[in-house]
């Protein structure tokens, strides 16, 4: 899930700690459950990092 390093698998910015280059973008990292649609909030997770990542090239 995402969070402080030690306490998570995944930055904010969905970078997995401890791998270069490695992201993980999808319902996994969620630290709560979800009570809305998964499916839509992992699309919007999605919209979000390919926003971030089109940004930072």
């Amino acid at each position: 899930c995402m969070g402080r390093p030690g306490e998570a698998v995944v930055d904010p910015e969905c970078r997995v700690y401890g791998f270069e280059g490695l992201r993980v973008i999808d319902a996994s990292i969620m630290p709560l459950d979800c009570q809305a649609n998964t499916n839509l909030t992992s699309i919007m997770i999605g919209e979000k990092m390919a926003d971030n990542l089109r940004r930072s090239i």
